[in-house]
């Protein structure tokens, strides 16, 4: 990204704009009661947009699909299912999320970033390969800058040519999260094992085993400091291609909603390109790990809905798109009650009218 694209994303911050939207809402509350985390969001979504009145259109839920080399090491076999398999039930509604998101209007795509197969075409499969899956990140950079930085721009042509102003943004394959927690892990500064996605049911030698790998990774590339090396070190296609469209994304004002600890990491690595990206985002989780606890606290949020779940990546997104819609529906489509009727109370004595009067 250029320093005058950089410039095209404007932080949200606006005062004026922001006791407005506030005084709007807190006259719906007024009327009504309060509506806790629905009045912050909205008030949120006014900024993002710059408007009072905030409207949404043609929302998009990308799924960013990619192998990486990590798995030949034995980590990041994710319910056992290869990632071509996994892409397959999405495209063919074999997945909730793939279900919840045509029930909520969210058109879902599935973008090839890298996944390791050729995949058969589909209407909502979008083929963006950057390469036939990354190398091993113990053993060799996981990707070249070169096609780091051609993620980048095949993740901001996606954005650009979307039609709407929502882009809801979650990964997919093995060694996904596995290379998320190694970014995350690095530019934070702090341990992987704060980052690594394993849930109770994860076996103590898998998880030694896991974080031997992930500390070979490290120790390999402990030389790679600035973002793109960062992320040609540890890779993920699909990280890199959502690094761009959420610059992209920002620059246009859309709503980026994040869900997923790879989600994060490219949240990340585009907020050190280009801070205000993070001004447009909002977090969902697919999953309960404390993994994603860490990620989301890296950027002092948590997530709209907490519904305990274990699920693919994107089901978070799709069941808080309701929510996030009726935020915005505070703003738009809340007629706003006349004052005079508000106020109006029968005088002592006064004859009230009844049925049948």
């Amino acid at each position: 990204m250029t320093v005058a694209q950089q410039s095209l994303i404007s932080p949200t911050a606006n005062p004026e704009l922001e006791k407005a939207l506030r005084d709007r809402v807190d006259r719906r509350s007024a009327i009504a009661g309060g509506l806790g985390e629905l009045e912050p969001l909205a008030v949120r979504l006014g900024l993002v947009q710059n408007s009072l009145t905030p409207r949404f259109r043609d929302p998009v839920l990308a799924l960013f699909a990619s192998d990486h080399g990590l798995v030949v090491d034995g980590v990041g076999a994710q319910w056992g299912r290869a990632t071509k398999d996994q892409v397959q039930m999405a495209l063919h509604a074999q997945l909730p999320v793939s279900v919840f998101s045509r029930l909520q209007g969210l058109h879902l795509t599935v973008v090839d970033c890298g996944v390791a197969e050729n995949l058969p075409p589909h209407a909502r499969l979008l083929a963006r390969k950057v390469s036939h899956g990354t190398r091993n990140a113990r053993t060799a950079h996981a990707m070249s800058v070169e096609q780091a930085h051609a993620g980048v721009r095949v993740g901001m042509e996606i954005a650009d040519n979307l039609p709407g102003n929502v882009l809801a943004c979650a990964a997919m394959g093995q060694g996904s999260p596995e290379c998320a927690a190694l970014i995350l892990a690095r530019l934070s500064d702090q341990s992987v094992r704060d980052f690594v996605v394993s849930g109770p049911t994860m076996r103590q030698d898998d998880l030694v085993h896991l974080l031997d790998v992930l500390h070979g990774a490290l120790a390999r590339h402990r030389d790679a400091k600035d973002p793109m090396d960062i992320l040609a070190a540890f890779g993920g296609h699909e990280i890199a291609v959502m690094v761009g469209a959420m610059l992209v994304a920002a620059s246009k004002r859309s709503l980026i909603i994040v869900d997923g600890i790879a989600a994060c990491a490219a949240l990340k690595l585009a907020s050190l390109i280009c801070a205000p990206v993070t001004d447009y985002a909002v977090f969902c989780r697919s999953h309960v790990h404390r993994g994603l606890d860490e990620a989301l606290a890296l950027f002092h949020a948590s997530a709209l809905l907490e519904l305990g779940m274990d699920s693919a990546d994107g089901t978070g997104a799709a069941l808080a798109w309701p929510m996030i819609r009726a935020a915005a529906a505070l703003l738009t489509d809340l007629h706003e009650v006349a004052e005079a009727r508000v106020a109006a109370r029968p005088e002592p004595g006064a004859h009230v009218p009844t049925l049948g009067a």
